[in-house]
């Protein structure tokens, strides 16, 4: 059966690939393909980025309302095919279709509206110093130059917006490459933003593995890199970036702690230790996968949590009920299942829901697929690899504590410092633990809410610069200041000397 074919985007058109090369996507539910995937050969990334440069003086003195609107034209579109790059997203990332249509488009659409309203509006604007009577200074917000912009597999569509929308409002160009794992939504996007409007050039994607994110991080005409993903390429990402003088953004992992102080209610640290372990199949940066538990409150959070397992519903990804999904590729689910027998044989961690078998599933075609059981460990301690590696997947490591000084120093016990969250009914205790965690992001009474206004980068290894709100378009832009003299003299040493 012949599959879609997916090609590169640049000059503002689909383009063939001049390598000979491809690869496949696959539906992760069902371990079938269900694309080609051309890949770019240094010469098309040459092209696409010969593209990119062309395009941005123009764009880059386009007036940020003229900008805006176009960008806002995009938006639209986004919203009224919503239901269409959903599912676009479900086959290609393996997350169930209730999730997609209500979180992946939405929050990146978000963003790229809350952009294009910020510069329309002059947030762009620079600053006026009047010195003296006759001297001022000015400031100006200028653009960089071509930015590249490499995709995670997680949240795909909603990555791809997250860095493009900054980088488009601000005047910049971009070369996009999505994750090779799930490259479905580049071309799309790319489709979209053409429609609305934006000029050949601004936006283009090339597709490929690692190799293809290495050439564009070292190319000479790349201004800025901007990288989501695992911190050990995000370092290599980092190191060629910086030989090259290049901005960066970096959002990496985390092993975020959640914890759970005595007097919370327990219904919603119950709720709220599913959803930082288990939405999206636990596919998610910054989610609280080590729970710290008060020794006193441990036996009760347990059993509400086991009876709230049962609302997990994994199974055909379309159905409005299905709630968790497959891993996203094979190489992923069986890294994830290694580090569950890891736990069980050598961590010696109590395994107090699912293990290595797969759930029950329906319709019989889904049994192939990259499925597994969400997986609770408990009397967990400080030094098993669960606890200390980041697994990214559904895998909750539960650690009872004694006092909260004590969670507060094994919480910020990791070179990592993604998010951070305190379920408590007693707001000051929060505000005093939220400030003691070293996490660049961190939620009270809540977990995993990233709306556009709020600014998120990660702290220690899990990052560099930051995302959305209005510190993220700084990250796409660079200073420039001036110093006006109005006196009509120049102030000098040089002068004669006289008498």
């Amino acid at each position: 059966m012949s599959l879609p074919l997916h090609q590169l985007y640049y000059n503002g058109s689909p383009q063939p690939a001049t390598s000979s090369s491809d690869f496949q996507s696959v539906d992760p539910s069902t371990a079938l393909p269900v694309a080609t995937v051309q890949t770019a050969s240094p010469a098309d990334i040459d092209s696409a980025i010969a593209s990119a440069k062309s395009a941005f003086p123009s764009w880059s003195i386009t007036p940020p309302i003229a900008r805006s609107r176009i960008l806002l034209k995009a938006v639209a579109v986004l919203r009224e095919r919503n239901d269409e790059l959903a599912r676009i997203e479900t086959q290609d990332t393996g997350k169930p279709y209730s999730e997609t249509s209500t979180v992946d488009v939405v929050t990146g659409a978000d963003v790229l509206e809350y952009y294009a309203n910020l510069v329309g509006g002059g947030g762009l604007n620079g600053e006026t110093v009047q010195l003296r009577e006759d001297a001022w200074v000015y400031t100006r917000k200028e653009a960089l130059g071509v930015c590249v912009g490499i995709g995670a597999w997680n949240y795909p569509l909603q990555i791809a917006l997250w860095k493009s929308a900054p980088c488009l409002a601000a005047g910049n160009t971009m070369v996009y490459k999505p994750s090779e794992v799930t490259p479905l939504h580049g071309q799309a996007l790319a489709e979209i933003y053409s429609a609305a409007g934006l000029p050949p050039g601004v936006f283009n994607v090339v597709n490929g593995d690692g190799s293809v994110g290495a050439y564009l991080t070292s190319h000479p005409d790349v201004a800025k890199v901007s990288f989501t993903g695992q911190v050990s390429t995000g370092k290599k990402v980092a190191s060629s970036a910086a030989g090259g003088m290049k901005y960066v953004t970096m959002e990496l992992g985390g092993k975020s702690p959640l914890i759970i102080l005595p007097d919370a209610d327990l219904e919603n640290a119950v709720d709220g230790a599913m959803m930082a372990n288990f939405f999206s199949t636990g596919q998610v940066c910054t989610n609280g996968t080590r729970v710290f538990i008060p020794e006193a409150m441990k036996s009760a959070f347990e059993k509400r949590l086991l009876e709230k397992m049962e609302y997990i519903r994994p199974g055909d990804l379309m159905d409005p009920t299905t709630n968790f999904g497959p891993l996203v590729s094979q190489l992923h689910y069986n890294k994830v299942l290694k580090y569950i027998k890891h736990g069980i044989d050598i961590d010696g961690a109590t395994l107090l829901s699912g293990g290595l078998e797969k759930p029950t599933l329906t319709p019989k075609a889904l049994e192939n697929g990259l499925w597994i059981k969400p997986t609770i460990f408990t009397n967990c301690t400080d030094d098993m690899t669960i606890v200390r590696e980041e697994i990214f997947g559904p895998v909750m490591s539960i650690l009872p504590y004694g006092t909260v000084d004590e969670a507060v120093q094994r919480a910020n016990s990791t070179p990592l410092g993604l998010a951070a969250g305190v379920f408590t009914k007693d707001l000051n205790a929060a505000h005093k633990v939220i400030g003691r965690l070293e996490a660049g992001i961190t939620w009270v009474n809540s977990w995993g809410e990233s709306p556009a206004e709020m600014s998120v980068g990660g702290w220690k290894e899990s990052g560099v610069g930051v995302e959305n709100g209005r510190k993220g378009i700084e990250g796409w832009v660079r200073g420039k200041s001036t110093l006006v003299d109005m006196s009509g003299s120049v102030a000098t040493v040089f002068g004669e000397l006289k008498g």
